[in-house]
């Protein structure tokens, strides 16, 4: 159960919650890319279409990209630090995963491609910590950090 504090305490003045919104943000950006453009979205992603017909499946994988950044906007919305956590770090299986077909198709030696992928899987990793720990020690009645200045 969440306490008052530790709901009033995450909010635009926490540096986890834009971090978190940039993650956000970022995939829907993708995920547009891939609707509007599947074949420019896969060529970033780092494994291009080898047919014509594939555009769909990067609308698909588009739709799905969107999803991903959208089911994080209620839980910033709402400052449920501790159920963006959860799903923030479930949701590291999917650039980990994404660098691991990558290289699959395209070789260690697509670096530029892989390293994003697990780049920004590292980016989520970091921000989930600050996650936990920004929610562990909100539920501390009285902590430091709760209603003044920049906080995780």
């Amino acid at each position: 159960m969440k306490t008052q504090n530790e709901r009033l305490a995450w909010s635009v003045r926490s540096l986890s919650w834009w971090l978190v919104l940039l993650v956000a943000l970022g995939i829907i950006f993708v995920g547009v890319r891939f609707i509007l453009m599947p074949a420019a979205g896969a060529e970033g992603f780092g494994i291009g279409f080898s047919d014509v017909g594939d555009g769909v499946y990067g609308r698909v994988k588009g739709i799905r990209d969107i999803f991903s950044g959208l089911v994080l906007l209620p839980f910033l919305v709402m400052r449920m630090r501790r159920v963006a956590a959860w799903v923030f770090s479930s949701a590291i299986i999917i650039p980990l995963t994404d660098g691991m077909l990558v290289i699959a198709r395209n070789g260690w030696g697509d670096i530029a491609h892989w390293s994003i992928h697990w780049g920004t899987a590292l980016y989520m990793l970091v921000v989930s910590g600050l996650l936990f720990r920004g929610a562990r020690e909100a539920v501390v009645v009285g902590h430091p950090r709760v209603g003044t200045g920049l906080q995780q």
